[in-house]
């Protein structure tokens, strides 16, 4: 689909989200339990106390920890990572206003047994879209994104990904392709479909509208990363907030919550599985650096074990053994 000449295999890394079968129920998004705000549940660092017999729970918003600095100094380098002229500021407003719409079910504010984990998945979703932005045909690099050069869509339009087994549900509109579109893209009309009546926004007919509104792109990008991908699978999120427990399954593919496991779902067998390889290795090296960045220094986050899928057998099939 991309250049096949590309440092480090970027092409490969997208299509795994892309090519699987799509879970077709209802929004499965679950609203997360609000933290107590009793007096003995204060925050104090990376805990809160009195959380005692809460799993899960979330408190506060993504702004009050993650300024227009930090997103000067990650995604865009003091740049737009979009070819529209506009600056890190305004897109760091698109993305908190994004933010906004996923805070209910617990992105960037949820708490496991009194442990912050919001920060750290701030740091993680954006490693993965500073690793999908395109510049013309290629995925951008690390130079690209600090001139400020790239888009958010792919610029290959040779396919319609239009999957006909879905159009009873997700019909595809006349002239359109649904090609990867957002700061952590989306494709085919099924995921469109999807996406559209999470965010109220009629994406099938009009899936330009991502291009045009950065909010919008951003929102499509965090519905990619809140929603499970199949039914029996868990979303980006769950798995690095280490929310659901490993099935026996989980055990036997070698599977462990954390960064790695996120690669595992978006991308699958592309990217995991494979041992070490450039692709894995430089969105595990994006991701460290926004931990940087943020000032976060969570030891455990930065384990091999947790950071790599390179020895977890991937969830999603590749292309070639897509059915």
């Amino acid at each position: 689909m991309l250049h096949a000449k590309m440092e480090y295999k970027w092409s490969l890394m997208i299509l795994a989200f892309v090519l699987v079968p799509v879970n077709c129920n209802n929004s499965s998004l679950e609203k997360c339990y609000h933290c107590p705000t009793n007096p003995e549940a204060s925050t104090q660092g990376r805990q809160l106390d009195g959380m005692s017999g809460y799993k899960r729970c979330c408190k506060g918003e993504v702004h009050e920890y993650f300024k227009s600095t930090h997103y000067k100094k990650t995604i865009s380098k003091g740049n737009s990572v979009v070819v529209h002229e506009s600056s890190s500021y305004e897109e760091y407003h698109s993305f908190i206003s994004a933010c906004a719409h996923y805070q209910p079910y617990g992105f960037g504010n949820t708490y496991i047994n009194g442990n912050f984990f919001g920060d750290m998945e701030v740091a993680a979703f954006l490693a993965h879209v500073g690793s999908t932005i395109y510049c013309g045909n290629q995925v951008a690099s690390k130079e690209q994104l600090a001139q400020g050069s790239c888009y958010n869509k792919e610029m290959n339009f040779n396919s319609s990904y239009c999957d006909e087994r879905y159009t009873n549900i997700y019909p595809c509109a006349p002239g359109v392709r649904y090609y990867g579109r957002g700061f952590l893209p989306i494709y085919w009309n099924y995921n469109y479909g999807k996406a559209s009546k999470d965010l109220n926004v009629d994406l099938l007919s009009h899936p330009e509208y991502i291009e045009k509104n950065k909010t919008l792109a951003f929102q499509v990008s965090l519905w990619r990363w809140m929603t499970p991908i199949k039914e029996d699978q868990p979303s980006a999120h769950n798995v690095f907030i280490g929310y659901l427990e490993p099935t026996k399954n989980d055990t036997s593919a070698n599977g462990v919550s954390g960064f790695g496991a996120t690669m595992k779902v978006l991308y699958g067998d592309i990217v995991c599985g494979q041992d070490d390889n450039k692709s894995m290795n430089n969105i595990i090296f994006n991701y460290q650096h926004y931990l940087d960045t943020m000032g976060i220094n969570a030891q455990e986050a930065r384990s091999h074990e947790v950071l790599s899928c390179a020895n977890q057998v991937a969830s999603n099939p590749s292309f070639s053994s897509y059915p």
